[in-house]
């Protein structure tokens, strides 16, 4: 069930894509060129931020952990180019506290991964008046909470005892949950 009804982008549709998810990145571009976006992809931050360096892109969605660094350099040199930009950051980590830093720096929005194509176009398109609607499966309270101890033991370096004493639970809590597979 895709909306790919015609939007109103503007004179200049063109939409940069940014994420290490070569699989992902495919079936984004394919869904937002059918809903009109002159699309550009890259798959890290330097590829990134040279493309936005060469043609500044009206819109961006943009992964903010890649494999060679954070996207929001790329928000940075967008913003630093065109103010009228509009950026959405996507992330497999939702943080508070990134969030706060990528609007800050000049993201429009940010969503948490698993976004489809509809709530991604929803974003970019957003007035900043009015509140997106819910999404229609969002993460559980399980799902979120393995995200978070997945995060901060990767940040750890895979020190399970580290990481225990960070969430402060108890070591073996811990390799009892990282043992388990992620909830739905």
């Amino acid at each position: 069930m895709e909306d790919t009804g015609a939007l109103d982008l503007g004179p200049d549709p063109s939409l940069l894509l940014v994420d290490d998810d070569e699989p992902f990145l495919k079936r984004l571009a394919r869904a937002m060129e059918k809903r009109g976006f002159a699309v550009e992809t890259a798959e890290s931050v330097a590829d990134g931020r040279a493309q936005a360096m060469r043609k500044t892109p009206a819109y961006a969605v943009i992964d903010l952990r890649l494999a060679d660094g954070n996207g929001l350099d790329i928000v940075e040199t967008i913003r630093a180019k065109r103010e009228d930009a509009r950026i959405v950051v996507l992330t497999g980590y939702g943080a508070i506290a990134t969030a706060v830093a990528a609007v800050k720096i000049g993201a429009t929005d940010y969503l948490s991964k698993p976004a489809d194509a509809n709530q991604i176009t929803a974003a970019l398109m957003a007035n900043g008046e009015d509140l997106p609607p819910p999404p229609e499966n969002p993460m559980s309270a399980d799902r979120v909470r393995w995200e978070h101890i997945q995060r901060i033991y990767e940040q750890c370096d895979r020190n399970v005892s580290e990481t225990a004493r960070r969430l402060s639970m108890h070591r073996r809590t811990l390799q009892r949950i990282l043992s388990k597979r992620s909830p739905r």
